[in-house]
């Protein structure tokens, strides 16, 4: 019992780590996009934070217990997140402002928890769904203050890019429940996948990318960070965490965006933003203590 209380603490504290880690992703991806395509910028990070990853994977010999079935699922979780989540979402960062890119995001949570009730059999409780709308909600207030609307365009496709990132959060659970590979093996092959053919699809549409010092640092520095330490966290968390519970925690990734935006580019929070980040964190306390460990439904 106390060693599944440690593991639980540890998975999140991951998930924490994750998006604080997250977080500056679509600051630092912003200001990206001043020397790169934004297909370009999604696939020149993933190939290069796979070609981190792959020798360590070779040393080990993680690739030769994989099942063909297990091939495909990975090959399904790289198109789902790196080429349509991903793809989808800094494609849309051209056409809406990040915080509307933010704001869209916080709809995750609600599509991973209905389609983990189907698919995983993971029946949350009465009190968790509430604290999935109570923190999506307060996302919600959070980016209400002087929104626009956008591009209709930019927005449908960011939305695309929303069901790619549930789905991710849905296959990717599934796979780490039983715990058929190790950590490494789950984020690696996926993302080998979804590099290899999102960056060619971005070469062809958006031609070969210019050189400068400031751009491609900022690619380094997305794909190792935010991409490689980011997702062995995440996925490693999702050994022991619930997908929607994973995922209302995610919740707070736009919130921490925002701060990031703050910091970097003197962007001040209203007061609306202040209770709206009050709210969120409400929603995702209720839904940690009100865990199945902890609570029947």
């Amino acid at each position: 019992m106390q060693t599944a209380k440690s593991d639980r603490l540890i998975a999140v504290s991951e998930c924490i780590a994750f998006t604080l880690i997250a977080g500056s992703t679509l600051v630092f991806s912003k200001i990206a996009l001043d020397y790169l395509g934004p297909l370009t910028l999604a696939g020149l990070r993933f190939f290069l934070a796979f070609l981190v990853l792959f020798p360590f994977m070779f040393l080990h010999n993680r690739l030769t217990n994989i099942s063909s079935p297990l091939w495909f699922r990975f090959f399904l979780i790289g198109l789902s997140l790196y080429v349509i989540g991903n793809g989808a979402l800094y494609l849309g960062l051209k056409y809406v402002q990040a915080t509307t890119a933010s704001l869209l995001l916080n709809f995750i949570p609600l599509l991973v928890l209905i389609a983990g009730i189907f698919w995983l059999n993971e029946i949350p409780t009465r009190l968790q769904v509430v604290g999935v709308i109570v923190a999506v909600m307060g996302g919600i207030l959070f980016f209400s203050p002087g929104q626009k609307v956008g591009d209709p365009l930019g927005i449908t496709i960011v939305a695309i890019g929303l069901i790619g990132n549930a789905a991710f959060g849905i296959l990717g659970r599934e796979i780490a429940r039983e715990q058929k590979v190790d950590t490494l093996t789950l984020t690696t092959v996926p993302l080998a996948f979804g590099s290899i053919v999102l960056l060619p699809i971005a070469l062809f549409i958006e031609g070969l990318p210019r050189f400068s010092v400031t751009g491609w640092g900022i690619v380094m520095a997305l794909a190792v960070v935010n991409t490689v330490c980011a997702y062995v966290l995440y996925n490693h968390a999702l050994k022991v965490l619930p997908a929607f519970e994973l995922s209302a925690i995610l919740n707070l990734t736009p919130l921490v965006t925002a701060i990031w935006a703050w910091s970097f580019l003197s962007e001040r929070l209203s007061i609306v933003q202040i209770i709206g980040i009050a709210i969120v964190v409400i929603g995702i306390v209720v839904v940690q203590l009100c865990s199945k460990n902890g609570e029947s439904a």
